[in-house]
């Protein structure tokens, strides 16, 4: 189960780095529908903070809107507490066997 939870985690973060430069790269220089922030957090949420950390700050994506990167924050911290949690709970020797 442990590795089920480690592929998913890989896959929705890269996926999420991919959607938030995909945003910034419509941003920048297409002319079609952005991606909404409700979308951007959703990802995050769902798993896909780091990759959007990383996007974040590649790419300058979103850090100059307050209101998007407050929210950010508390998703990330949110997350950083319940993987703290997680594995306070189980034996991290058998995580990825």
């Amino acid at each position: 189960m442990q590795r089920v939870i480690l592929f998913y985690f890989l896959f929705i973060n890269l996926l999420t780095f991919l959607i938030y430069s995909y945003d910034k790269f419509i941003s920048r220089y297409g002319k079609k529908r952005r991606v909404s922030e409700k979308e951007l957090h959703t990802f995050s949420i769902i798993g896909g903070f780091l990759g959007a950390s990383l996007a974040m700050a590649l790419f300058h994506h979103k850090i100059a809107k307050s209101s998007f990167l407050i929210k950010h924050i508390v998703i990330l911290l949110l997350w950083i507490v319940a993987i703290a949690y997680y594995f306070t709970q189980i034996d991290v020797i058998n995580f990825l066997r």
